[in-house]
């Protein structure tokens, strides 16, 4: 066994001379776990939004998108769709109109972003598990009809059991003229609702799910798209096929993967789960500073036994090791500690919810805290933790001659 570290582990357990310094090892300890445990609970924490809302908007945003690079739209012949689904990994390309328009139920109306989409958006997107009332239908034989977001039907007041009067949609048409009147300057067509979904509160208040071919004889559109859509098979390398779509459609267009149609949103959570962790490890920092009194201590109280290890010969870097091996036995067995107490309450709350958002009657999209634990959140904690501790126990140990002068005259 390694020298150093029996002396080490023998003086923690031990009955020191004076009972403070066991309160105040055992105090280090607890400071070490309570500020482990804190920090892989809230990494947890944010992991869990952050799965969250990544599952929330990919019920809504593709795996990737196809916009033009210069003007809203373009025309879909331009682009070479069947050798695009060629690509390994592809499984669908939805065909996108993207316009606002004006929504009409009764003496209800909105401003609203209308989406019209293709046949193949149905099995592309998750928005049918998304739903709180009736069901994901857009065509049926020769009907057409719109999802609403749950915000947008709440403004409009709609009601999918009315089968008497449909949500009239207005769009300007290209040659508006408001000589003639209001009727002469936009285009109506009329649709009922066949459900609502819920994703987010700004999705919930903006969009409205249409066919495409209802959009397009609204719009008077032919070719005109404003995106392409693509669905991927799972476990497929996205960033691979990105950029073989990237090179086969050139540079008049812009092609982004789900993380780049929420940059902002997503850089906003990186920042701050590391601004959180940075906080976190303050306060572990400061913590620790009880590992810095502990073994301070722990030195004048061994004084004897250094005499007596120097008179042994041992020298100033055996009797250093000694007590820096103790500084690291503290902040090994509080992060332990911590880790190990993080994750049966991570557990707990992924299995029973124990911290709720919210009353019973809230509207949020889950009732509890998501959590997620990640193997390397704990292999970044301990480390931190242990890298801290270490500086903590360098300084004393590096000044035991300062600490004590008196009797111990090491070499």
């Amino acid at each position: 066994m390694n020298f150093p570290f029996y002396i080490a582990r023998r003086y923690l357990v031990s009955k020191k001379s004076h009972n403070i310094i066991n309160i105040i090892s055992g105090i280090s300890v607890v400071g070490v776990a309570i500020g482990a445990m804190a920090l892989i609970i809230v990494l947890s924490v944010f992991n869990g939004f952050d799965r969250l809302v990544v599952s929330l908007f990919s019920s809504f945003n593709p795996s990737i998108q196809i916009t033009a690079n210069h003007g809203k739209t373009f025309n879909i012949t331009s682009i070479p769709v069947d050798r695009m689904k060629k690509i390994p990994g592809i499984l669908n390309i939805t065909e996108v109109i993207e316009e606002d328009a004006l929504m009409k139920y009764k003496d209800n109306q909105c401003i609203v972003t209308i989406k019209g989409v293709s046949e193949a958006y149905t099995g592309m997107s998750g928005l049918d598990t998304m739903m709180v009332e009736g069901n994901f239908t857009l065509q049926e034989g020769d009907k057409d009809f719109t999802v609403l977001g749950y915000g947008l039907a709440s403004t409009l007041n709609a009601n999918l059991q009315d089968y008497l009067n449909p949500i009239s949609v207005y769009v300007p048409r290209r040659d508006a003229s408001f000589s003639g009147g209001l009727e002469n300057a936009f285009n109506t067509e009329v649709i009922f609702p066949s459900g609502f979904f819920q994703i987010q509160y700004e999705y919930d208040v903006k969009y409205a799910i249409l066919p495409l071919r209802f959009v397009k004889k609204l719009l008077a559109y032919e070719n005109e798209r404003t995106a392409l859509e693509i669905g991927l098979a799972k476990d497929v390398d996205q960033k691979t096929i990105q950029s073989q779509v990237e090179q086969l459609l050139g540079k008049n267009f812009i092609v982004k993967n789900r993380y780049q149609q929420q940059e902002i949103l997503y850089k906003i959570m990186v920042s701050e789960k590391n601004y959180i962790f940075m906080i976190l490890t303050l306060i572990l920092i400061i913590a620790t500073f009880n590992v810095i009194g502990t073994l301070s201590m722990l030195i004048l109280d061994k004084k004897k036994d250094i005499a007596v290890l120097q008179s042994m010969g041992a020298g100033q870097k055996l009797i250093r090791r000694i007590f820096l091996m103790e500084g690291m036995l503290i902040s090994m067995i509080g992060a332990i500690l911590g880790l190990a107490l993080g994750a049966v309450i991570c557990w707990l709350q992924i299995r029973f919810g124990l911290i709720r958002l919210g009353g019973e009657n809230s509207s949020f999209v889950v009732n509890a805290y998501p959590v997620y634990m990640q193997v390397a959140d704990f292999v970044v904690v301990f480390i931190t933790v242990m890298s801290i501790g270490f500086l903590a126990t360098w300084y004393p140990v590096y000044n035991i001659k300062k600490i004590h002068l008196g009797q111990i005259k090491l070499d």
